[in-house]
């Protein structure tokens, strides 16, 4: 399997990605999460166009995408019921789906961006039992709740190296 950073020729498999990933979240439990419209595809060209959306590839072929960033994330500044592992630089992982068709791809595609930053912080809703096993299966370690812009709130995780 190969990382690489998605360009727009990639925006329709993304978009079926994303679309296969609701429904999919919504037959596990979690239908509220991404609902059925999001991401949304202007925030996915956003996300292309500032260079931070990744496909995992294998053979060429796109079997998952991820929002990948090593910045702050604003979501992130309180944690309650918690606290992180520590106040290093780290990297973010939003909006990761894969196509399902190879066993380890999303773990693939964490270890990727763990590797970029040495410190990794991610979030997920509390209905979305799916990744938090994936989560927990890599080792990533609850910290707590953050409170995301929208109001709603998310358990937190993060791993480092």
């Amino acid at each position: 399997m190969n990382i690489r950073k998605s360009t727009m020729d990639d925006l329709d498999i993304l978009l079926h990605l994303y679309e296969n990933a609701r429904t999919f979240m919504s037959s596990h439990g979690n239908p509220v999460q991404w609902g059925t419209t999001y991401p949304e595809k202007e925030l996915i060209i956003s996300d292309i166009k500032s260079g931070h959306s990744y496909v995992c590839e294998d053979h060429t072929k796109i079997i998952a995408t991820f929002f990948y960033h090593k910045a702050d994330d604003p979501d992130y500044n309180e944690i309650y019921e918690g606290d992180w592992l520590n106040s290093m630089p780290y990297g973010v992982v939003h909006r990761i789906t894969s196509d399902g068709t190879i066993h380890g791809t999303a773990s693939f595609c964490l270890e990727w961006a763990l590797k970029q930053c040495g410190n990794l912080k991610i979030d997920t809703h509390r209905d979305n039992s799916v990744m938090q096993h994936l989560l927990k299966k890599n080792g990533f370690s609850y910290c707590g709740l953050v409170h995301l812009q929208d109001g709603t709130e998310r358990l937190a995780y993060q791993k480092t190296l």
